[in-house]
């Protein structure tokens, strides 16, 4: 970790060896941070850090009294779901059923059981989260998305969402599940920042409107209501991973039993974890509002989730409390190049034929931009766990086995 502390008003601190690591946009945007007014103590970027919009994706900001819909981001409570099993991964990869591997299998049923892509559900799903919301007066035309996100619950999207099943260093199979809060949280964001953007022009608040940190003071009826529209997108992002999450699991229960003879498969390790999100948190004496883009909570002990790029690794961590970094730590591996740039340098089949070489089976619709999520595009998971070894303990390191993606 090194220090920056005379780029802007306040330090800026990064979990990486020097400057020439963090490309000049994010580090522009990190300067961005550190001069806003109600930035407190210092800035955080962590070592998966890369340009985002408005707010670098990797970063941390704590901030008094104030909350920015563009440093939480369009995918409000985008995260990951983690279950381990007792299961020997050779299984799936051994069994031989009538169309394939066992996990050929399995990945197909994922597919036909969770919709990917754009594509929503036929039917609206059951929802305590979007039935239990009160919606805050004075954004009637988000009300409307709440029909809409019954039909999203259950749904995969597509970008760098995933569902893979993963074999630890022990050969044990993990399931993980990678997804948000869908359309639902694209919206809250586009309209809580336009909302914020138009209010801080009328108050000719001294932040450029190009830095795209349009704010809300968060003891305004603006700012509590874009708290409670967050907070619901939250849940609703944690409750799509859960129901994604039982229904892989009863399709892997499902299939060792008819096709493996197993019956009872003991599960650990149950961990489902936002990185995208503002909390009112404590930290060096002062309640703040902690903005995590693409970040994860770490708290002393606390068990998350840093996911690789496919057909690479991820790790499952425990924190280790560091009050540095406002108790957080990367949420995953990070991007060396646009989705564009990587699909203009990689092949579909040489990333296709990258995933053969390790016995990968891809579940995808799409294929033709299959290279914007090559591991080739991330940087080095490893590199990265290495980077934040004050903030984190590994406590599991996972390789795909199989992939379903949007």
């Amino acid at each position: 970790m090194f220090v920056l502390p005379d780029a802007g008003k306040k330090p800026i601190k990064v979990w990486l060896r020097d400057k020439s690591e963090v490309e000049a946009s994010c580090m522009e945007q990190a300067i961005n941070l550190s001069n806003l007014p109600f930035a407190f103590r210092h800035i955080v970027l962590l070592p998966d850090c890369h340009t985002g919009y408005g707010m670098p994706i990797g970063g941390v900001l704590a901030a008094e009294d104030a909350i920015i819909p563009n440093a939480v981001g369009n995918d409000i409570g985008c995260g990951v779901a983690f279950v381990h099993t007792d299961v020997p991964a050779d299984l799936v990869n051994e069994i031989q059923v009538s169309n394939g591997t066992l996990a050929q299998k399995m990945v197909g049923d994922i597919m036909r059981s969770i919709p990917t892509g754009f594509d929503h559900q036929k039917q609206p799903q059951k929802s305590a989260i979007l039935e239990q919301f009160q919606a805050p007066a004075g954004m009637p035309n988000l009300e409307k998305e709440i029909d809409r996100a019954y039909y999203q619950l259950g749904t995969l999207g597509g970008g760098n969402h995933f569902i893979e099943l993963q074999v630890d260093d022990d050969g044990r199979l993990g399931i993980m599940v990678h997804s948000g809060s869908r359309n639902l949280g694209f919206q809250i964001c586009r309209a809580f920042n336009q909302l914020a953007r138009n209010l801080n022009a009328k108050r000719s608040v001294p932040i450029p409107p190009e830095w795209q940190l349009a704010y809300l003071p968060t003891d305004t009826a603006e700012g509590q209501a874009y708290i409670e529209w967050m907070n619901m997108a939250l849940g609703f992002a944690r409750e799509n991973r859960h129901l994604m999450m039982e229904r892989v699991k009863k399709i892997f229960f499902d299939n060792l039993a008819k096709h493996a003879g197993i019956d009872d498969v003991q599960l650990d390790l149950e961990i489902n974890a936002h990185h995208n999100y503002a909390a009112l948190e404590t930290h060096f004496g002062k309640e703040v509002w902690v903005h995590r883009k693409g970040a994860i909570r770490a708290r002393k002990g606390e068990y998350g989730i840093i996911p690789g790029a496919m057909g690479s690794f991820s790790y499952i961590v425990k924190g280790k409390g560091n009050p540095e970094s406002f108790h957080s730590c990367s949420h995953g591996a990070g991007r060396v190049m646009s989705r564009k740039e990587a699909t203009r340098q990689f092949s579909v089949e040489e990333v296709v034929d990258d995933l053969k070489s390790q016995s990968v089976t891809l579940g995808k619709r799409r294929r033709s931009d299959v290279a914007e999520e090559s591991r080739w595009a991330y940087k080095d998971i490893d590199e990265v766990i290495e980077n934040q070894l004050d903030l984190i303990e590994p406590v599991l390191r996972l390789r795909t086995v199989a992939v379903v993606k949007g």
